[in-house]
């Protein structure tokens, strides 16, 4: 049984800090986590004109977050919050992959602000900054350690998410200021935060298409751990 391949977006910086020159950045957790349950971790460089061959390389397909967010552009919103940082490249290589990977019905796996930019591909759009939409809102940027929870969350019965993580709530690390702010056809929101901002989504238009706006791979429950791992297996069946 071959090994199923993970393809993992990296994250990128400008020159400065690590490197005088432009670099790449992967935290070791997303692809720990991704090996932990079966999968072998391949990280994936921001080219353009590669997107095919990677996507013929891979067998399952892991957005990562990031300190950044996805241009209000992208889901036909002209004005911008201020808080609103953007880094185009990564999305429009992100957004380029993501679309080849559900057009070849591979899984998918959108993690923070990979599940936002998997809600504005199968059509959704974002609150651009939730202290300012949402009345009496959690501090989804938590203050403690990102390996601890800050919140729950409340899975929705009868969906994916519910039936792999066996459970009605999870306790979830946050670390966000957008979130996705609609539930276009198509699109199953699968959890909730306690003041109401959308946790999680999945698709089952797809063999496995799925986002969460938390962290699964600091593995803080049970039920982070059984998320990729249903991914990985998800990908293992692809590949048979």
């Amino acid at each position: 049984m071959k090994t199923p391949i993970i393809g993992i977006t990296l994250d990128s910086e400008d020159a400065g800090g690590y490197s005088n020159f432009p670099w790449y950045a992967l935290r070791e957790n997303y692809a720990g986590a991704v090996s932990g349950a079966g999968g072998l971790p391949l990280a994936l460089p921001h080219q353009l004109d590669r997107v095919e061959q990677y996507l013929d390389l891979i067998d399952g397909l892991l957005i990562t977050g990031g300190n950044f967010d996805v241009d209000p552009a992208l889901f036909g919103v002209s004005d911008r919050h201020d808080s609103v940082v953007t880094k185009d490249h990564r999305t429009s290589f992100e957004m380029a992959i993501t679309k080849g990977a559900l057009e070849r019905n591979m899984p998918v796996l959108g993690i923070c602000g990979g599940q936002q930019l998997l809600h504005v591909i199968l059509g959704g759009t974002l609150i651009q900054h939730i202290p300012d939409a949402i009345e009496q809102a959690l501090a989804h940027e938590q203050p403690n350690p990102r390996d601890e929870a800050g919140h729950q969350a409340f899975i929705k019965e009868g969906t994916l998410l519910r039936r792999i993580v066996g459970t009605d709530t999870l306790e979830v690390n946050s670390a966000h200021h957008q979130a996705a702010a609609d539930e276009p056809e198509g699109v199953i929101i699968n959890a909730r935060a306690p003041d109401g901002v959308i946790e999680g989504i999945e698709c089952d238009a797809y063999a496995f298409c799925m986002g969460v706006q938390w962290h699964p791979e600091f593995n803080i429950s049970e039920g982070d751990e059984l998320i990729i791992k249903a991914f990985i297996a998800a990908a293992q069946s692809c590949n048979d």
